[in-house]
């Protein structure tokens, strides 16, 4: 267990600022660890006199399945629920939650709203071991108990970068005091606002609760002060949690706890012997040249696994829909064929594309030939 202890040195002044109703299941699979089937969820019901809504059900650890783990799930709003209130409580990120739920208004979903928690993850392409942050999704994977802890960070900004790092955890510290860098006091003085050279421990702190201090220089995943945000660009460069996701996380990693930190906006995965594709778009916003770069990726991706999996059909109007949505909502996309001996003693079915995934849906040429697969 990483040591911890209440800190007021200048090693921060080199630390960058990183300034509902019963769950069910929506589809098959996805397992808990500790469960022998797959897990039916609900919200515990909390004290007495209050609302299942309003306890926190934090992340489960899921079974890992191949590529993939977790399941989607669904609730049903109140109405005074929020996006922002609901992925605090469900630790869930604020843009996969828009992402998850077109048409839905993330600030007045309103009464009886069914929205989708989006909990089915195609696994990144990385070491399974220890901590996994995938930037281009916004979450961090936990390796854990022969399972994946999946929780939602805020990340850089454009302008200030996260670092795509291997790195590893070196301290937790608890109750950590902030020293903001000149850089950062530069900012607040060029709008006019004064910063002091050390904030304490306490409510106004940035860093909140806790902090996990990386071997990746200025770097550190820690709590914060604001609770929107998490789950979007929103820090100087380190990796903000929710509050509570961080203390009981911070209690579970050990020093040395290797650190990978990815960009990987496009995920592919096997399971059962189904090809599974993940698409993240950055923003609410989904610009054509956005698309365009993501289409590019899926194509070099699909073209190596291809390439490795022998026997794959993949269903091109599946592709398409994961592209065009970019929605981070796992979609299966092909699957593994048996090869079946013709009656001529020819083989056919492995490696051969299916009318399905031959013919556009439209009967035309499609529009550009990297859409093929």
């Amino acid at each position: 267990m990483v040591s911890t202890k209440v800190i007021g040195v200048t090693v921060f002044s080199l630390l960058m600022w990183a300034s509902a109703g019963p769950v069910t299941a929506q589809e098959a699979g996805g397992r808990q660890a500790g469960d022998g089937a797959p897990a039916e969820i609900e919200a515990p019901a909390g004290q007495p006199g209050e609302k299942p809504e309003q306890s926190r059900t934090g992340a489960p650890v899921w079974v890992l399945e191949g590529d993939l783990a977790g399941k989607l799930q669904t609730m049903t709003t109140e109405h005074e629920d929020t996006f922002a209130d609901i992925g605090d409580r469900r630790s869930l990120g604020y843009l996969e939650l828009v992402k998850a739920n077109p048409g839905v208004d993330p600030w007045l979903p309103g009464e009886g709203t069914h929205i989708t928690l989006p909990r089915k993850y195609v696994l990144p392409d990385s070491r399974r071991e220890g901590i996994v942050i995938n930037l281009a999704e916004y979450r961090l994977y936990y390796y854990r108990d022969g399972g994946v802890q999946v929780f939602p960070v805020g990340v850089g900004t454009d302008d200030n970068p996260s670092p795509l790092t291997d790195a590893e955890v070196t301290m937790g510290i608890s109750s950590p005091a902030w020293y903001p860098p000149s850089s950062i006091r530069a900012e607040y003085e060029a709008n006019g606002e004064h910063l002091p050279r050390m904030i304490p421990p306490g409510p106004e702190n940035p860093l909140g609760p806790y902090a996990l201090i990386l071997s990746e220089k200025g770097y550190l995943i820690h709590g914060t002060n604001k609770g929107f945000g998490i789950g979007m660009q929103v820090s100087h460069g380190c990796f903000r949690m929710y509050n509570d996701d961080i203390i009981g996380f911070a209690k579970l990693v050990d020093k040395g706890t290797p650190v990978q930190v990815v960009r990987q906006p496009v995920k592919i995965g096997m399971r059962d012997g189904q090809l599974w594709l993940e698409v993240h778009r950055a923003r609410e916003e989904y610009p054509e040249d956005e698309k365009e770069r993501l289409w590019q990726q899926v194509t070099e991706k699909l073209a190596g696994f291809t390439e490795e999996v022998e026997g794959l059909e993949v269903q091109r109007r599946e592709v398409e829909l994961a592209v065009d949505q970019a929605d981070g909502i796992p979609r299966m996309i092909g699957e593994r064929v048996q090869q079946v001996a013709s009656r001529d003693g020819d083989t056919a079915g492995a490696g051969e594309p299916s009318e399905k995934a031959a013919a556009s849906p439209s009967g035309n040429s499609p529009p550009s030939p990297q859409r093929w697969f």
